[in-house]
């Protein structure tokens, strides 16, 4: 029963909360027993606050009771180490910052304590955020529930594990590549990349369009609780929008009338046919809905990896770029080996990254004029290491090793440099090693409901052979203990 608790999804325990079927009480307790059980394999905590997290429980339990309930009270939230969380270390995964304590939270996080959602640990992310994998010299390796030797992806994969292991309901994410997205396509679960604006950002890299924070769950209807909480404009982010979208959790009855195009690679990625298999499997799923589905030609090409290099090359390196010379001993070999071969990059191959975005857009944006959503894979493999690193990952495609980098594996980080387009990872199916694969659903700019929709649709369809729960709890078990 423990088990099957940790596996609710938040809007399952609101529902049992309401009625007094469950208490918050027994929830974070469950959790607390499984993460004692699965943590030291999947080491997807940097640390835990039981005692504070039961009392919230029990203080949640005491709101039911009296019919002042707040939208998420009682859902035990998991909180991405990048976040500020009052009272509680920051480490952004490096020994340079392993004692920093923060005196205030973020928005995205208070504004879900202020919902009722009670923090109960810290996810573990590569330092400063680096990796599509996760792992540090201060927290050590992350690794998937799913295969102990496979990662959970990054650099939210401390978020993504503990929702594959069920050991948190809900979780944060950030992604400036694909943050949000590796993890939940890895992982077996749910993440949304909001368009740009639409969450208000930490500070400065809410200035960076390429940078999002979001919500990540084991439902599509759960990340949407979680955005429709968390968006719009708030006074420390300039950024942020005034526009509120309030997004509709009801499933379409089917998807009659709906247009998706969609591309397997790209058009330069290679694909595992795992990953093939299961994308053709949900786009068939689609047009079992109704759905009209075209394979199209975006017209990309690999020009567009150096070109998102080059755009994090100038900001993202460069914040980190001062920690070289006083604390080069104490950083990741992949922080430094980022930041040493950012330092080659011009104002000029900043601007033509710019350039490179409004060509990519100048095919996209007419091509969502004539289709509802555009489909493809998030990653081409789910064979990558738990330990890979820059600059070249060794990852398993069609059962052979391939050196290439991340951005060759991962087809996230287009639709960072496309920022004004909603995107939501969703299951796909599990790949040959018993690693979960994941989709994109990716909708014209600023239009979340349209992603949305679809995805709530595809979700209760894909739903029914059950594997994301039951088979899960079992390969946790045997593969984490």
């Amino acid at each position: 029963m423990s088990e099957q608790l940790c596996y609710l999804t938040a809007t399952e325990a609101i529902a049992r909360f309401a009625s007094a079927e469950l208490s918050p009480v027994e929830l974070m307790q469950a959790l607390i027993e499984r993460s004692a059980s699965v943590e030291p394999a999947v080491n997807a905590f940097t640390e835990q606050w039981h005692d504070e997290a039961l009392a919230a429980a029990a203080a949640a339990e005491a709101r039911y009771r009296a019919g002042s309930a707040r939208p998420l009270e009682g859902i035990p939230l998991a909180v991405k180490d990048e976040f500020r969380l009052a009272g509680k270390r920051r480490s952004s995964a490096s020994l340079v910052y392993r004692d920093r304590v923060d005196n205030d939270s973020d928005v995205l996080i208070q504004r879900l304590l202020d919902a009722g959602a009670i923090p109960h640990a810290k996810t573990t992310t590569p330092e400063f955020c680096l990796l599509g994998s996760c792992h540090s010299r201060l927290w050590g390796i992350t690794r998937n529930p799913w295969n102990l030797d496979i990662t959970p992806g990054g650099s939210s994969g401390g978020s993504g594990a503990a929702l594959a292991a069920g050991i948190t309901t809900i979780a944060t994410g950030t992604d400036i590549g694909g943050s949000i997205r590796i993890p939940a396509a890895l992982c077996g679960v749910v993440g949304y990349k909001p368009p740009y604006g639409r969450n208000p950002e930490i500070p400065v890299f809410n200035l960076d369009f390429y940078s999002h924070s979001g919500p990540m769950a084991r439902s599509v209807a759960d990340t949407a609780l979680m955005q429709n909480l968390i968006s719009g404009v708030h006074n420390r982010d300039i950024a942020s929008l005034r526009e509120k979208v309030v997004i509709d959790r009801r499933i379409p009855d089917d998807l009659s009338g709906w247009k998706l195009a969609w591309s397997m690679d790209l058009g330069f990625m290679q694909v595992d046919e795992s990953v093939r298999q299961n994308t053709l499997a949900a786009l068939d799923l689609m047009r079992s809905l109704g759905a009209q589905v075209d394979e199209v030609d975006l017209g990309w090409d690999e020009s567009i990896v150096d070109a998102a290099h080059h755009y994090w090359s100038l900001g993202w390196a460069a914040s980190m770029a001062p920690l070289l010379r006083d604390h080069r001993d104490e950083l990741c070999d992949y922080t430094v080996w980022f930041i040493e071969n950012a330092a080659a990059t011009t104002g000029q191959d900043y601007f033509e990254s710019l350039e490179t975005a409004v060509a990519m857009y100048d095919r996209f944006g007419p091509l969502l004029d004539d289709y509802d959503v555009f489909v493809c894979p998030t990653l081409t493999t789910s064979g990558v290491p738990a330990d890979a690193t820059w600059p070249e990952n060794e990852v398993l495609i069609n059962g052979e090793i391939q050196r290439m980098r991340e951005e060759h594996w991962s087809a996230t980080f287009p639709f960072n440099m496309l920022s004004r387009c909603p995107v939501l990872s969703l299951p796909s199916g599990l790949a040959a090693n018993g690693v979960p694969t994941g989709i994109q659903v990716v909708s014209r700019s600023y239009d979340d409901q349209r992603a949305y929709s679809l995805a709530l649709a595809y979700e209760r369809a894909f739903e029914a052979p059950a594997w994301r729960l039951d088979s899960r709890i079992t390969r946790g078990d045997n593969r984490s203990c």
